[in-house]
């Protein structure tokens, strides 16, 4: 009796130690999976954002409202956020794609 009773509890710690793993991996591939999704966002929002910024060369500051270096510094900066936002508003579909081909990239090199 007592070898049964032995072999449940070691079969029900063999379970809630592979339960325990399980999570972990879930977890971890969780983690994994927004690590990848936020590359590929990130990615697809610096794309946009040069993709933007030859719209904006061939406009000429108005020297009434200021100018000079600090204009080129926070226009660059407009146009990186018009970029994210334009990404985060659904982008231009490229972010789905390196997202997929990111996995791929994954699954070869784990195997």
């Amino acid at each position: 009796m007592a070898a049964v009773d032995n072999a449940q509890r070691q079969a029900h710690l063999q379970s809630a130690k592979a339960s325990a793993l399980s999570t972990r991996q879930a977890m971890e591939e969780a983690k994994n999976m927004a690590a990848v999704e936020a590359a590929a966002k990130d990615f697809e929002a610096v794309f946009i954002t040069e993709m933007l910024r030859p719209m904006f060369d061939g406009i000429e500051v108005d020297k009434r409202f200021g100018g000079g270096r600090g204009e080129e510094v926070f226009r660059s900066m407009m146009i990186d956020e018009y970029g994210k936002a334009v990404a985060e508003a659904g982008g231009i579909g490229m972010a789905d794609h390196i997202k997929a081909e990111l996995l791929k990239a994954q699954e070869k090199s784990a195997q």
